[in-house]
């Protein structure tokens, strides 16, 4: 990494690039920050902390600037060979990673500290207990990913792959570490492919989604979704068919227009895309544009964690936020008497209600799935008088998107401080809340409504490792109300 630092980067010209700076930590996107004599902030792409380093400015406000590690003096000891050839600081660098230079159990500690940090300074919470972070493995673990697709002309091929480091381009890939070995090494083919094809300039999109075999944790099904802006001609279609021949697993979906046009090249395949949790018995169908977690093993551990810290108990009612396709919901209806789940897609609430009729009669021990319910409903918009509507539940569990759950926490706050809504009674708020965040700033924004206007105390978080190498923090907090 050093070399290629003084390979692959203009010498300091100015003479504030001329100074050292000590890198004090990581922020949220993964660069180091570090602060200069007369107190600016220096945001590193590059950088890890502790390390002494030179800095090719390439941005500048009047409170920081932003730029790029030029030289190293002292080099932190996390600091490791990146596995990727197309990770770095070079031109054309791929983007779809950003922390490869540091040890993967460095990682994990950068963002628990980021979740610490972010509750304290934005919401204001202290956590009783941090839990052990959840790890999985490090390489090979993303089974979605929307790859880019261009044809470049003057290369006279089609590049394949995610966006270049802080650029639109697309990056000129011949592996990716990070997905499925079998994916990795079908990059190479499906530019070839590609680039045989008549609709080769109007295709400028693959979307894919792994699954597992049946019955096994393991990668079974890969389906890859073609955007194409002009109809394929029959002999595309024929060139997609030997491609799906070739490569074991392989399903071809097509993709003329918006999301709600994908469909199967050919007729519905004997294994259909889906994933398993082994430890409820239950196995997840899903169309590949559906949400599901890219990271289906970490997935796995956490689904479990959730349930155990959420702790229900074969008596009582529980309401899953968010619910998708049933990804926490169903194994709910493993452990609770009833079970409510509650998503704002349409589309989703339909896969969730289905999942629940395939499972059903396969559920663990032979015992059936708890009385389960599913609405579609836009969550963004909740009232406290929506929230007393949906009936009493003694736990809820919370997954919501990056924009988090604040309706939701507000409602809950308001009937806390305001009491229920005239003529409304019977209702209560939930004992103990489980909330599952993939972002640490509206998880500490959610969380100072809960303990400071709710009624409620954080007794556990920690950090969830679903992307490793990269700066994205998903995380995992438990709220108690206070008095129970």
């Amino acid at each position: 990494m050093t070399d290629e630092i003084q390979q692959n980067n203009k010498a300091p010209g100015r003479p504030d690039e001329e100074a050292w700076l000590t890198v004090e930590s990581l922020d949220l996107e993964g660069q180091g920050v570090a602060h200069r004599a007369d107190g600016k902030v220096v945001f590193v792409d590059g950088a890890l902390p502790f390390e002494e380093v030179r800095v090719q400015v390439q941005r500048r406000k009047n409170n920081w600037e932003q730029g790029v590690l030029t030289d190293l003096r002292r080099e932190s000891s996390q600091r490791v060979r990146p596995r990727c050839p197309h990770f770095g600081l070079h031109a054309g660098a791929c983007g779809g990673c950003k922390m490869q230079h540091l040890d993967a159990a460095a990682q994990v500690a950068v963002k628990q500290r980021a979740l610490e940090d972010a509750l304290w300074h934005l919401g204001k919470v202290k956590v009783q207990t941090l839990l052990r972070p959840l790890e999985g493995p490090a390489w090979h673990y993303r089974y979605r990913a929307r790859l880019s697709v261009r044809y470049v002309q003057r290369k006279g091929t089609t590049l394949i792959g995610f966006h270049e480091r802080k650029s639109r381009y697309v990056a000129d890939m011949g592996v990716c570490p990070v997905l499925p070995a079998p994916v990795s090494a079908m990059l190479l083919p499906l530019r070839r492919l590609m680039d045989s094809l008549e609709a080769r300039e109007s295709c400028p999109q693959i979307e894919l989604a792994c699954g597992d075999a049946p019955g096994q944790a393991a990668l079974g099904v890969i389906a890859l979704v073609l955007r194409h802006l002009q109809p394929l001609s029959d002999a595309d279609r024929q060139r997609l068919r030997d491609f799906a021949a070739a490569h074991e697993g392989v399903q071809w979906w097509l993709q003329p227009k918006g999301p709600d046009t994908v469909h199967l090249l050919d007729a519905e395949p004997d294994v259909p895309l889906g994933y398993e949790l082994p430890e409820f018995g239950i196995r997840m169908p899903f169309r590949p544009t559906d949400f599901t977690q890219v990271n289906p093993h970490i997935n796995r551990v956490l689904v479990s964690r959730a349930l155990r810290l959420l702790d229900v108990q074969p008596h009582e009612r529980v309401i899953d936020w968010f619910c998708g396709l049933g990804n926490f919901t169903l194994p709910l209806a493993t452990r609770a008497a009833q079970v409510l789940g509650i998503e704002g897609s349409e589309a989703l609430v339909a896969r969730a209600r289905e999942n629940f009729a395939l499972n059903g009669p396969a559920a663990p021990a032979g015992r059936t799935l708890a009385a389960t319910r599913f609405v579609a409903r836009n969550l963004f918009e909740m009232t406290p008088e929506m929230l007393v509507a949906d009936g009493a539940a003694d736990r809820w569990l919370v997954d919501p998107p990056r924009e988090g759950a604040f309706a939701l926490a507000k409602a809950l706050a308001d009937l806390h401080q305001q009491g229920l809504p005239e003529g409304a009674t019977g209702w209560r708020a939930p004992s103990r809340i489980v909330y599952v965040s993939c972002n640490p700033a509206t998880l500490a924004r959610d969380a100072g409504l809960l303990v400071h206007q709710a009624g409620y105390r954080c007794t556990h978080a920690g950090v969830v490792n679903m992307f490793p190498h990269t700066a994205h923090v998903e995380s995992i907090a438990v709220f108690d109300r206070t008095g129970d």
